[in-house]
């Protein structure tokens, strides 16, 4: 941020009287501009032993998988959310079975809040941001090709607690792409200059 939306004018980084870090603040009007993460919402849409997933259309990431998510809109719940995204990206219609893992991504900014799902129906195709949808048994998912270390870490996560029977809400950290339980490496656009 550059300038102030409440009058246009300059911002500098202070620190505000009773905070604890440096915050955009307006050099004229003194309004304090914050920055808070970004919640990333989206579901684990299953049809028997498979996964729906997802070819990016847009960046960032083109062409490589990911599952249907996306960022959560004022005045929807994460779970609406989360079926609003599947509707968006692979025109799939969920039943939402429930939160199932939040993932704080530190280095970005955002939170990923993804929910188990259950495909209502077969009828799926790529939507807008999509450049095709298909259902992926654990296997064949293309690991190499997954287009976030978070979707790496919320299939896997998944896959071993469907082994198990029993699927326990998941948190974890990711700094600086420290991914916890994934070896593969992170994207080229997350990786340190």
């Amino acid at each position: 941020m550059k300038f102030c939306n409440q009058c246009g004018e300059p911002l500098l980084l202070a620190v505000p009287a009773g905070d604890d870090r440096e915050r955009h603040v307006c050099s004229s009007c003194a309004h304090v501009h914050y920055r808070n993460p970004r919640i990333i919402t989206g579901c684990i849409p299953v049809h028997e032993d498979r996964v729906l997933l997802c070819r990016r259309a847009i960046e960032p990431r083109h062409g490589f998988w990911t599952l249907p998510a996306g960022f959560l809109e004022h005045g929807e719940t994460i779970a609406e959310g989360a079926g609003r995204e599947t509707l968006e990206e692979a025109n799939a219609r969920v039943d939402i079975h429930g939160l199932y893992a939040i993932y704080d991504v530190l280095h970005i900014g955002q939170v990923y809040m993804f929910h188990r799902a259950t495909l209502a129906d077969l009828d799926f195709s790529p939507g807008e941001e999509s450049l095709a949808t298909e259902l992926f048994r654990e296997q064949d998912i293309p690991w190499d090709e997954l287009a976030f270390p978070v979707i790496g870490l919320v299939l896997k996560d998944f896959f071993a607690d469907r082994g198990r029977g029993s699927y326990p809400l998941k948190t974890a950290t990711i700094n600086r792409n420290r991914v916890p339980g994934l070896h593969t490496p992170p994207p080229a656009h997350l990786s340190k200059p």
